[in-house]
């Protein structure tokens, strides 16, 4: 369950509120908005630039744009999806004006490039296999693995918990676009996690072998001791 399904049925309501709040003059109000969203601003605009560093620097934009420009909030979506567009134009602005950046085509060998390789099943089990975080920065690595536009469609959709409607209208495209990006996102991302699960099971194998090595010559320990004693 993303985070955005996990918020309560009046969470919109309080975000107005606090918005009348700010407009009339109160600081501390906005200073409760920033705390609501920092964490959603911040996912997402490192999502778009993929640098921890550069995306603090875009959240905090984010907020300052978001507040200069807070009467211009129309109620038309909610302030999560105005505030989100913002972050997302601003990391993309910041990411644009790299030196390194170059451009990703849909249309080019993009395609060719980054559509899976494979459709294999998932390995059995993943848990049994890691720790929660050791599952949780496998996760992490192939999210950063993609490419800016599959990865920002990703992040407002699957964690996020943005319709495709609202993750196309905040990044501008259309949703058939959205769709597509978000479908190439999520089979991709079943690629580099299916080949990190399957790397992972011969050294598996050897720990539940080597485990069972030792647990049967601590039995036979035993059975000597007791026969010496007996």
């Amino acid at each position: 369950m993303t985070e955005a399904s996990q918020e309560k049925p009046d969470a919109a309501e309080e975000d107005l509120r606090l918005i009348e709040r700010v407009l009339g003059g109160d600081r501390q109000a906005f200073e409760a908005l920033v705390r609501s969203h920092e964490r959603r601003v911040f996912r997402v605009t490192l999502a778009v630039l993929g640098q921890v560093e550069d995306a603090e620097d875009a959240m905090q934009e984010t907020f300052i744009k978001a507040y200069r420009h807070l009467k211009q909030f129309r109620r038309e979506s909610r302030f999560t999806t105005w505030l989100t567009r913002i972050a997302v134009n601003e990391a993309l602005q910041r990411r644009q004006s790299r030196k390194d950046y170059l451009p990703l085509d849909e249309s080019s060998s993009a395609q060719q490039q980054k559509f899976p390789r494979r459709f294999e099943p998932w390995a059995a089990d993943p848990e049994n296999l890691y720790t929660k975080q050791e599952l949780r920065e496998l996760v992490e690595k192939a999210i950063r693995s993609l490419s800016g536009i599959y990865r920002e469609a990703l992040i407002l959709c699957d964690v996020e918990g943005m319709s495709a409607k609202e993750a196309a209208e905040v990044l501008g495209v259309n949703v058939a676009a959205l769709k597509s990006r978000l479908l190439r996102a999520r089979l991709m991302m079943r690629d580099a996690l299916s080949a990190s699960l399957e790397q992972s099971r011969p050294l598996a194998r050897r720990v539940v072998d080597t485990a069972a090595e030792v647990k049967n010559m601590m039995g036979m320990m035993v059975m000597r001791v007791a026969r010496r004693q007996g």
